[in-house]
């Protein structure tokens, strides 16, 4: 029952982002273009020329992204794992939180940009195009919102509740590590195989974190940061910095 609950979870979430992300590798590796060459959008417009349409899908995609997570933290109460103890879900260490979390950012971030602006020149990874909405006053709040909802659904899924999962199961912890980190890996997939390695390294690292704190929170943060960064970033400076 156990195996079959985590199974069903990640196949209504994340696992299933690995499978179509998978299958969007393969369909740029057999285009005319070489992988290099082609860009992945991310953030677009859900109904050009509609902006209160645009920002009704919007709002829409983010609620929902972040249901599989609570649907986890649901089952982890229920089987008296309480998100407060199991995953450190909770605000009682706001300063520990917020100052590693921040920390974790920058670690994994500054050589995460050099990473994936190697392995573009190296021709194994697409232009990533972080934020493509249209020019509205909704833009940089519901990216901001697009960023912790990411946060929220990876940590809370691929790290808190799938490790305490698998150590439920009788995994050794480095198979336990190595799974939450390929998986994150694996959902990256579509924008090349850069951010594959990139992603990888960064789920081994807030698992191992993860297992050494039991806080979910710093990681939630950590890729808050990250993501409106990369958003926010990429909206200010892709007209004036070349590698962007």
């Amino acid at each position: 029952m156990l195996r079959n609950e985590v199974l069903l979870v990640l196949g209504v979430s994340l696992g299933a982002s690995a499978a179509y992300s998978v299958v969007s590798l393969i369909a740029k590796l057999t285009a005319p273009a070489p992988l290099a060459q082609q860009t992945t959008a991310l953030n677009q417009s859900q109904a050009p020329g509609r902006p209160w349409l645009d920002l009704t899908y919007q709002l829409m995609g983010i609620f929902f992204a972040v249901v599989p997570a609570l649907l986890a933290v649901h089952l982890l109460n229920r089987d008296h794992h309480p998100a407060r103890a199991a995953l450190g879900l909770d605000l009682r260490r706001p300063w520990f939180d917020l100052g590693t979390g921040t920390g974790l950012a920058a670690l994994i971030g500054i050589p995460g940009l050099g990473l994936y602006v190697a392995a573009r020149e190296l021709g194994i990874n697409t232009t990533v195009a972080a934020a493509n909405l249209p020019d509205v006053c909704w833009a940089v709040p519901v990216l901001i919102l697009a960023a912790v909802a990411n946060g929220v659904l990876e940590e809370v899924v691929i790290v808190g509740y799938l490790l305490t999962r698998l150590r439920d199961l009788g995994w050794r912890t480095w198979h336990a590590v190595a799974a939450s980190a390929l998986l994150r890996g694996s959902y990256h997939l579509y924008q090349g195989f850069g951010a594959f390695v990139g992603n990888a390294v960064m789920g081994a690292v807030f698992a191992l974190f993860f297992l050494r704190t039991r806080r979910v929170v710093p990681l939630i943060i950590a890729h808050t940061v990250l993501d409106v960064v990369a958003y926010l970033g990429y909206t200010l400076l892709r007209d004036r910095v070349s590698f962007l």
